[in-house]
């Protein structure tokens, strides 16, 4: 059955024993103080996919005093077995009990800070939790008050200003200005980045992860991240929309409070068949989120080898139509004939209107100076471009293995040199020589001893 999917709350609740809040289909529980338990500390047990037989939850610490290093205990109300925790050590269940350990990298908490610290996955029943410690420090009641119900989350506020030192509040709200992207300030930027996995395909759900996001943000530099939502592969947002909307809404938000751009990616080969369904799509989160500064839309991914003005064109107007009657200002990236490789098609018929860009894509094993030929054609022509994907690799996203980073560099540099913004696919672990996280990569960062294929040349080349 689908996995029930959720959000991360804006907010920690008042003391009491338990806090229950039921929303988007995720349980989060609050272990506060109660009126014997010492003072200092909250523990966010947030449950965001349950399938039945098991469970996904993350769990979030907040300090009333520094935290520098800390090991988190409680007891569970559910029957619970086969536990597996990510970014965390000397984790133990025995029984209902469960403790752990931060693994290094995540033990500072500050003062008031709320901080998500680590997940796992588990068997069984989610259930409560209670009894909840931190460094032998009670944070969880007896139990004995009511529970209450917490407002459903809002979708970020506009007037909310992006974190001081990040990306967003380095650049502002973007636009187009000639063939090159600039800032709110009308100064030609380039923005480098990551691309997800297809979200249904994960691993791991790496892309709807905030700490992921802010350690990548902080670690790797990052400026923009992108989050491909599969559209018509079995299990993809054709056979959930509900699910894999609200799971494109979580990286929306985690998005909005790391201070990230964000591209969201109507991941499909043949979008142009499924128009109503992207207009509603982007209509609605238009509507709701197109008040951020921080969103970039792309509504199709690659078309395969159709026509642009028959097919792609005509998809990419109508679509066009319903994110301006929400949102008029955001950065529209528009995909190309030929898996977004024929940009200079593109140029010879635009599409009307402001701020909108074009995609391109290259595998540097496949693609070489043919296709950047192609490009400059398309920049003379006054298109402004944005490589919202790109390997190291085959087109294929290396399935042999091999990464071909003379001719990735030659990419790297061109881009470079036309303030073209990119995003590397693709953050997730596999065999294939894009897969940027090898085997055993924890949820939410602290990646330096899981890199894989092309990851090292990718993150020597972010900013």
């Amino acid at each position: 059955m689908p996995m029930r999917t959720g959000r991360r709350r804006r907010s920690i609740a008042a003391l009491g024993a338990v806090v229950a809040a039921v929303g988007a289909g995720a349980l989060t529980i609050v272990a506060a103080q109660g009126a014997g338990a010492a003072e200092g500390c909250e523990v966010e047990y947030n449950v965001v996919n349950d399938w039945g037989s098991g469970f996904q939850a993350n769990i979030s610490i907040t300090a009333d005093e520094p935290i520098d290093g800390w090991t988190v205990e409680w007891d569970f109300t559910g029957a619970v077995s086969g536990i597996s925790a990510w970014n965390v050590t000397a984790q133990s269940l025995t029984g209902p009990h469960f403790e752990a350990s931060d693994a290094g990298w995540n033990g500072s908490i500050a003062s008031g800070q709320t901080r998500e610290v680590f997940g796992f996955t588990a068997n069984g029943t989610a259930g409560d939790i209670e009894n909840a410690a931190v460094n032998g420090v009670e944070c969880g009641g007896d139990g004995s008050q009511e529970p209450t119900t917490e407002p459903e989350p809002t979708d970020p506020d506009p007037t909310d200003p992006p974190p001081a030192g990040t990306p967003v509040e380095r650049h502002g709200q973007l636009s187009v200005c000639g063939a090159n992207m600039c800032n709110e300030d009308g100064q030609a930027i380039q923005l480098r980045g990551i691309s997800s996995m297809w979200l249904h395909w994960q691993t791991q759900p790496y892309a709807q992860s905030l700490s992921a996001l802010e350690w990548m943000r902080d670690n790797w530099n990052i400026e923009v991240f992108r989050v491909a939502m599969g559209v018509e592969p079995a299990g993809a947002y054709l056979d959930d929309p509900g699910r894999w909307k609200s799971e494109v809404e979580t990286v929306i938000r985690n998005a909005a409070e790391a201070g990230v751009y964000l591209i969201v990616d109507f991941h499909a080969h043949q979008a142009h068949q499924h128009r109503s369904e992207a207009v509603a799509f982007f209509s609605d989160l238009a509507d709701r989120y197109g008040h951020l500064p921080n969103i970039i839309w792309e509504p199709y991914n690659e078309p395969e080898q159709v026509s642009w003005t028959g097919a792609v064109k005509p998809y990419h107007e109508a679509v066009l139509a319903a994110i301006r009657a929400q949102d008029p200002d955001n950065i529209v990236v528009l995909g190309t004939p030929t898996w977004s490789q024929d940009v200079d098609v593109a140029a010879a018929d635009p599409v009307s209107g402001t701020n909108l860009m074009y995609t391109l894509h290259f595998y540097s094993c496949t693609h070489a100076q043919w296709n950047r030929d192609k490009a400059d054609a398309a920049i003379d022509a006054g298109l402004a471009l944005f490589v919202t994907e790109w390997g190291a690799s085959a087109a294929d996203g290396g399935l042999d293995g091999r990464v071909c980073l003379d001719e990735a560099q030659r990419w790297i540099d061109w881009m470079a040199a036309n303030r073209i913004s990119w995003t590397a696919w693709k953050l997730d672990v596999g065999t294939d020589s894009t897969n940027l996280l090898s085997s055993g990569a924890p949820l939410n960062g602290g990646w330096d001893n899981h890199l894989h294929g092309h990851a090292p040349f990718v993150i020597a080349n972010l900013p």
